[in-house]
């Protein structure tokens, strides 16, 4: 019976070691297959890092654009309101030199009135007198 007993614990040592053989070569061949590509991980580092600054750049540029064109958007409504507020100033002073004119037309025909009434009255205490 001890026979049978070793034997089985030689195909379980057989096994475990066979086991751990296997495990250390697949480990052997990982940090292998890590070092060879190590250069190629680098390169593809330095390429990611060089498109991620090209796009940083990018955006920096794109937000450049959007300040600038809201800028120039503010500064058309600005200039818009400008022209407003002066077409709205010399719509006023249009008006107030209409009323202003209205007002003179009306006191220069009063005066006028007045004159020929004055006139009208002379005449007629001349005849009388």
């Amino acid at each position: 019976m001890r026979n049978t007993r070793n034997i089985k614990n030689n195909e379980v040592s057989e096994r475990r070691g066979a086991a751990a053989e296997a495990k250390a070569a697949l480990l052997k061949a990982y940090r292998e297959a890590k070092e060879a590509a190590a250069p190629t991980l680098e390169a593809k580092q330095a390429e990611q890092i060089a498109v991620a600054e090209a796009r940083r750049a990018r955006q920096a540029e794109r937000d450049a654009q959007k300040r600038e064109e809201k800028r120039r958007l503010e500064a058309e409504a600005a200039e818009r309101e400008a022209e407003l507020a002066a077409a709205a100033n010399a719509e006023e002073d249009a008006r107030k030199a209409a009323e202003k004119n209205r007002i003179a037309r009306v006191v220069e025909d009063e005066a006028a009135r007045k004159a020929e009434r004055d006139r009208r009255y002379a005449n007629r205490k001349a005849r009388q007198g």
